[in-house]
């Protein structure tokens, strides 16, 4: 009786502007977040503590290992490859450290899908490394590093799938026993975590082309450059306008994400106007494809958002972030 009683009754101090109890989140109370609301600690389940204590712990060690190869091949003037291999996975590790909490914390499918794509790439990328680009006297010395990298990732890749497969009562806890209510959340969810991984294939690209040996003009590079600082700013007003559901800021969302269309259109003209001027064909094939994902991840974004665009002002943001006015 305990847990229904919330459902049956009412509390005269309550403020009129708040969702009824029977749309509130049940059993315990969600912390609200800048990001929306997340599961307490106390909440998760020994198991999952255990669980993401070492994604974690593993995820920074990887980075500090990762930092000090960066530093290594800069001081020894390594190849492009490996620089541009060792910067995208940094930024890989980064986005699945932040993956991976909103993950567990948020019960968000879509960051857990999104990790696991981050460390299958991250594995794919340190095979294509260990096997192709690295010489045979350096493939023994990073050979334990490399097989450990290997077994800690295919372990991230079953735990997260399982995590995927569990029951999700976060859509219900949110928006309560309204369908409609939960089909936006899943909406928003959606839209928010294909924001931030637009922002991480962006981020990726652009390292890969400025680090690359590609016969690319100066203004490129500039262009790039100040990409990365575009795509940040883009990302900022997307998450914005989901969370906050602003219409007037998915406009100016759709109208930043433009130019970065129209350039990776271009971009294609040129590197494969240019195929093969560069050190190998894998950099152009990797630009290539990663424009091509880019296009890919934007389309399905645009789609979300304009779905989610016409359930503006319907009453979830109020019920996400209703527990600060209390």
């Amino acid at each position: 009786m305990d847990e229904i009683s919330p459902l049956l009754t009412t509390r005269p101090s309550e403020s009129v502007d708040l969702p009824s109890p029977n749309l509130r989140p049940r059993h315990r109370e969600l912390i609200p977040t800048p990001c929306g609301p997340i599961k307490p600690w106390s909440e998760l389940t020994c198991l999952v503590k255990v669980y993401y204590c070492f994604t974690v712990t593993s995820l920074v060690g990887v980075l500090v290992l990762t930092l000090v190869n960066i530093y290594g091949q800069f001081q020894k003037n390594d190849s492009y490859e490996e620089e541009s291999v060792s910067l995208i996975q940094l930024v890989g590790i980064l986005f699945c450290l932040y993956y991976i909490t909103r993950g567990i914390l948020q019960e968000n499918r879509q960051e857990l899908i999104a990790f696991v794509l981050s460390v299958v790439l991250v594995m794919v990328r340190s095979v294509v490394n260990f096997t192709v680009l690295l010489p045979e006297e350096r493939k023994s010395l990073l050979l334990v590093r490399f097989v450990c990298l290997l077994c800690v990732g295919l372990l991230h890749v079953v735990c997260a799938t399982l995590l995927i497969q569990r029951p999700n009562m976060m859509a219900f806890r949110v928006g309560g026993a309204l369908e409609s209510l939960q089909e936006q959340y899943f909406l928003l969810s959606l839209c928010f975590s294909l924001v931030t991984f637009d922002l991480q294939a962006q981020l990726c690209l652009c390292i890969l082309i400025i680090t690359s040996s590609m016969s690319l003009s100066v203004s490129h590079i500039v262009i790039l450059g100040f990409g990365v600082i575009w795509a940040c700013f883009t990302a900022a007003t997307g998450a914005v306008a989901v969370l906050k559901e602003v219409k007037m800021l998915v406009w100016i969302f759709v109208l930043q994400n433009l130019p970065e269309l129209a350039y990776f259109i271009y971009l294609l003209y040129v590197v494969i106007e240019d195929w093969g001027q560069g050190r190998s064909y894998s950099e152009e094939a990797a630009a290539i494809t990663g424009s091509c994902i880019s296009v890919l991840i934007k389309g399905v974004l645009f789609w979300s958002l304009f779905q989610l665009y016409h359930s503006f002002g319907q009453g979830l943001r109020e019920r996400m972030f209703a527990s600060r006015q209390q």
